[in-house]
C-alpha cells in the first residue's frame, strides 16, 4: 500500500513538473527575450477566432510576435515610455481597465425588461422631423451668432404666415444635406437628436414649427412631421438604448463616490 501511494505521489509530482517544464518551452528569442510556446498557442487559437484577409498560419502567428517584439524592444531602447503622448495613452488604459474591472460585476447585471422600454419611450418618442439649419462655427462670433440669428428670425417671421411653404425654405435656406429634400431627416430616436433639437419638438403635436432653437450647430427652424408609434419602433435598437442609460447611471454612481474621497478643486472662472 505505501509502495502504491508513493508510485501516485511520484507521477502526480512528474506530471507537475511536465506542465511547468511546458509552461516554459521557448519557441523563439528577440534579442534575447524568449516567445514562449504557451504564449504562441494562445495567439495561434484567437487568431483563428476573427475573419481575415490572409489565411491564419502558425508562422504569420510566429512572425507577427516576433515584430512586436521588435517593436517593443525599439520603444524601451528609445525611452517612448517616457514621453508625453504616450503616457497619456497608457494613462487612458489604466483609467479604462479599472473602470471595467470595477464596474463588470454590475453592468453584467443590468436586465432590460419590455415595460422598461416603454416607460422609456413614453419620455422620448421618435419623431419624424424636418430643419432649417443656419450653420455656425464650433466657437462663433458675436457677430456670426448676430448673423444667423437674424436670417433665422426672418425666415421664422415668414414662416408664421406661410407655414406651407416650409420645405421651400428649407431647400432655399438650410445648410444641411437634408435641404433638397426640404430639411426632411426623417425618424429619428432622441439620443441621435441634439438635446436643444429634441427638448423642443418633444410633446409638440404634427406640424408644429418652433422658433429659431440654438445647438452647437447652429440655429434651427424644426418642423414637426409625424410621431411613430410604439409598436412601430425597433425594439432591440430601444433596448441597447436603455441598456446603455443605466450603464450611465451606474457609471455617475461609481464617480460621485470616488468624488467623496478625493480633494478636487475646480476654477470655475475658466468654465
Amino acid at each position: 500500500m505505501i509502495r502504491l501511494t508513493l508510485i501516485v505521489l511520484c507521477l502526480l509530482i512528474s506530471g507537475n513538473v511536465i506542465a511547468n517544464d511546458k509552461d516554459k518551452l521557448v519557441i523563439a528569442e528577440v534579442n534575447g527575450h524568449p516567445i514562449l510556446l504557451k504564449d504562441f498557442e494562445t495567439t495561434y487559437q484567437q487568431n483563428l477566432l476573427f475573419i481575415a484577409d490572409k489565411i491564419v498560419t502558425k508562422e504569420k502567428v510566429i512572425n507577427d510576435l516576433i515584430n512586436r517584439e521588435l517593436g517593443i524592444d525599439r520603444a524601451k531602447k528609445s525611452k517612448l515610455q517616457d514621453d508625453a503622448l504616450v503616457k497619456q495613452k497608457m494613462e487612458d488604459v489604466l483609467y479604462h481597465a479599472q473602470v471595467s474591472k470595477d464596474l463588470e460585476p454590475l453592468l453584467k447585471k443590468i436586465v432590460v425588461t419590455d415595460e422598461d422600454v416603454k416607460d422609456y419611450y413614453v419620455k422620448h418618442p421618435e419623431y419624424r422631423t424636418a430643419h432649417i439649419l443656419f450653420r455656425m462655427t464650433a466657437n462663433p462670433s458675436d457677430n456670426e451668432i448676430k448673423g444667423a440669428l437674424e436670417v433665422a428670425g426672418k425666415v421664422y417671421e415668414q414662416l408664421k404666415t406661410e407655414p406651407h411653404k416650409f420645405s421651400e425654405l428649407a431647400n432655399k435656406f438650410s445648410q444641411t444635406s437634408a435641404a433638397p429634400n426640404g430639411g426632411d431627416i426623417g425618424f429619428q430616436p432622441a439620443v441621435r437628436l441634439a438635446p436643444e433639437y429634441f427638448i423642443a419638438i418633444n410633446g409638440k403635436p404634427q406640424d408644429y414649427i418652433t422658433t429659431p432653437v440654438r445647438s452647437q450647430f447652429g440655429y434651427h427652424i424644426i418642423k414637426v412631421l409625424s410621431v411613430r408609434d410604439f409598436k412601430e419602433i425597433n425594439i432591440p435598437l430601444y433596448k441597447k438604448i436603455v441598456y446603455d442609460v443605466k450603464r450611465d447611471e451606474i457609471l455617475n454612481d461609481y464617480f460621485a463616490t470616488l468624488r467623496k474621497g478625493a480633494n478636487i478643486k475646480i476654477d470655475k472662472k475658466y468654465l
